[in-house]
C-alpha cells in the first residue's frame, strides 16, 4: 500500500496546515531506523522519482512518522502499513536548490515519542538518463511463462511494455540493445516460432534471419557501433543445466563461440581469424565509444561438459576500421585469465572512454547466476593496468550486468543481493575520479513492490527517451514478415 500523503502548502518554506501531522518532541534512541531498502547516505540524482521505504518488523513503534528536512523546508508524512512514500511534488519542492536532505523516523512507544537517528540523502545536480528498460521474467531458465521487455520512466514511477510474449505467440525474447542509449536505434531477438533479430531504426522495423551456413548460430549478445552502421554480436553453441545442490543454481556454457560484426546497410556478417578461432571461445563484444576498438572476452577451448569450471575468460581488444569495415591483426589482452585466474564477462566502457567496467567471477561466462560475481573496473588512461574491485557496489550475492548513463555519472546494474533469487536493478553515482556512491534499488511507488513482484529484471539499459513504436507493429512484423536473410562476407 502507498503511504498516506498529507497536503502541504509551499512558499519559501513549507508551512504545516492545521490538519497535517505535527513534529513531536521525541527522545533520541541513538540507533538507525531499521528500514528497507538501506538508503542512508545515498546520492540521488535531482531528477529521480523519490525513494519509498518501509520499516521492518523489529520496529515496535506505533504512529510512525517520517520527517523530511532540507534547510528550512520540511515535510512530515505518516506511515501506512509501516511504509513511507513522499508525494513526488513535495519531494521536488523539498530538494529544489538543496544538496542534502535528512529523514528522521519517529513514533510512539509506551506513551512517549522516540526517534531514530537521522538518515542523510545527498542530492546531485548531475541528472540521470530519464528511462531504463529491462526484461521481466521468472528467475529460472528451465521454466518460464510470461515475459516482456519493459521501459520505466525514472523521473516518475511509470512503467509500460515495449513488447510482451503474449503478443508474439508465447516465445522467448532477449538481448534488447540501443545505439548510444538512443531508442530510435534498437534491436532485440525473438526465439522459437517467430525467431529472428528485430532491428528498429527511426520507426522502421526489419526482421533478420541471422543464421548462416558459415556461422555457429543466429546472432547473440549485441553491441552497437557508435556510427549506427554496425553491430557486434557473438554466435554461440550454448547449453544450459540446473544444479541440484550448487548454490549457483543455473549453469550456461558455450561449446563453441565466435564474434562477428553485422553491417546494417548491407545485411552482411563479417569477422576475422582473431575473432573466429577454433582454439578459443570468443564472446561478449563491445565497441569503444569512439568506435575504433572492439573489446571481447576469450577463453581457451576445452571439453566444457567434463570440466566447465576450468573455463576462464580473458578480456581482449582489437582495432576496428569503420570506414573499411575491417579489423586490425594485433590482439591486446587487458585481463589475462591464464595468469590472473577468474573470468570476465560484460565489458562496458564509460562514454568518455576512460573507465572499463566488467563482471568478474570464478569461472565460465554466465555470471548472472554466479554468487561470486562482482563488478570490477579499469582506468584505461592509467599507465599501469590495475583492476579495482568495486567494494562500494558489490555484495555477498550476484552483481553482474551493468550500463553507463550518457553523462558517465550514473551506473545501473543487476543484483540478487536482496534475496538471492530475484534480480533487481540498482543505481549508483560515480564521480570524475571513478569513486562510487552507495547503491540503491530503482525506486517504486509501492515500498513493498520488490517483495511482491515475482519477476527478475534482466539487462537494465539506460535510454535517453522512451521507445515510441507500438508493440502491435512489432507483433505484426513478427507474424507476417518472412525476414531478410543475412549473408556472410568473406
Amino acid at each position: 500500500m502507498k503511504a498516506k500523503i498529507f497536503p502541504l502548502l509551499a512558499s519559501v518554506v513549507f508551512t504545516m496546515l492545521s490538519c497535517s501531522p505535527k513534529e513531536q518532541e521525541a527522545t533520541k534512541l541513538g540507533k538507525p531506523a531499521p528500514i528497507r531498502p538501506d538508503m542512508a547516505d545515498v546520492t540521488l540524482p535531482c531528477n529521480l522519482a523519490p525513494l519509498t521505504f518501509s520499516v521492518d518488523a523489529t520496529c515496535d513503534l506505533t504512529s510512525l512518522q517520517a520527517i523530511y528536512q532540507a534547510g528550512d523546508k520540511q515535510v512530515i508524512i505518516e506511515a501506512d502499513d509501516k511504509a513511507f512514500a513522499i508525494n513526488p511534488a513535495d519531494w521536488n519542492n523539498l530538494i529544489d536548490g538543496a544538496t542534502e536532505v535528512s529523514v528522521r523516523i519517529q513514533g510512539e512507544k509506551d506513551g512517549s515519542w522516540v526517534e531514530y537517528d537521522a538518515i542523510k540523502l545527498f542530492i546531485s545536480t548531475e541528472k540521470i538518463d530519464p528511462w531504463i528498460s529491462y526484461r521481466k521474467i521468472e528467475p529460472g531458465h528451465e521454466i518460464w511463462g510470461k515475459m516482456g521487455i519493459y521501459q520505466r520512466n525514472l523521473e516518475t514511477y511509470e512503467e509500460r511494455a515495449i513488447l510482451t510474449n503474449e503478443e508474439t505467440n508465447g516465445g522467448c525474447m532477449n538481448c534488447h540493445s540501443y545505439n548510444q542509449r538512443n531508442p530510435q536505434q534498437m534491436l532485440f531477438h525473438l526465439r522459437q516460432e517467430l525467431g529472428g533479430t528485430y532491428v528498429i531504426r527511426n520507426g522502421e522495423i526489419e526482421k533478420l534471419n541471422t543464421k548462416t551456413p558459415e556461422t555457429i548460430s543466429a546472432l547473440v549478445y549485441p553491441y552497437w557501433h557508435p556510427s549506427g552502421r554496425y553491430v557486434a554480436f557473438s554466435v554461440n553453441n550454448t547449453q544450459q543445466a540446473a544444479h541440484s545442490t550448487n548454490p549457483n543454481r543455473v549453469e550456461v556454457f558455450d561449446n563453441e563461440s565466435d564474434v562477428v560484426v553485422y553491417d546494417v546497410e548491407k545485411h552482411e556478417i563479417f569477422t576475422c581469424p582473431e575473432l573466429k578461432s577454433e582454439a578459443a571461445y570468443e564472446t561478449f563484444p563491445t565497441f569503444s565509444p569512439d568506435g575504433k576498438m572492439l573489446y571481447f572476452c576469450s577463453a581457451d577451448s576445452v571439453n566444457v561438459k567434463k570440466d566447465y569450471q576450468s573455463v576462464h575468460y580473458s578480456l581482449c581488444s582489437i582495432e576496428f576500421d569503420a570506414a573499411k569495415g575491417g579489423f586490425g591483426t594485433k590482439v591486446d589482452t587487458l585481463y589475462n585469465a591464464r595468469t590472473q585466474g577468474g573470468s570476465i564477462s560484460f565489458p562496458r566502457i564509460s562514454p568518455d572512454g576512460r573507465w572499463l567496467m566488467v563482471t568478474h567471477h570464478g569461472y565460465g561466462n554466465f555470471s548472472i547466476w554466479h554468487k561470486d560475481a562482482d563488478l570490477w573496473m579499469l582506468d584505461l588512461n592509467a599507465e599501469e593496468r590495475i583492476w579495482n574491485k568495486l567494494q562500494e557496489l558489490n555484495s555477498n550475492d550476484v552483481d553482474s550486468y551493468h550500463c553507463w548513463a550518457s553523462n558517465g555519472r550514473w551506473v545501473v546494474f543487476s543484483s540478487r543481493r536482496d534475496n538471492g533469487l530475484y534480480t533487481i536493478p540498482y543505481l549508483t553515482h560515480v564521480d570524475a575520479n571513478g569513486n562510487f556512491s552507495k547503491p540503491f534499488p530503482v525506486p517504486q511507488a509501492d515500498a513493498y513492490y520488490y517483495d511482491r513482484c515475482m519477476k527478475s529484471f534482466n539487462i537494465p539499459e539506460f535510454m535517453l527517451s522512451d521507445v515510441e513504436i507500438e508493440s502491435s507493429k512489432i507483433s505484426e512484423k513478427a507474424k507476417t514478415d518472412k525476414g531478410i536473410d543475412v549473408q556472410y562476407r568473406y
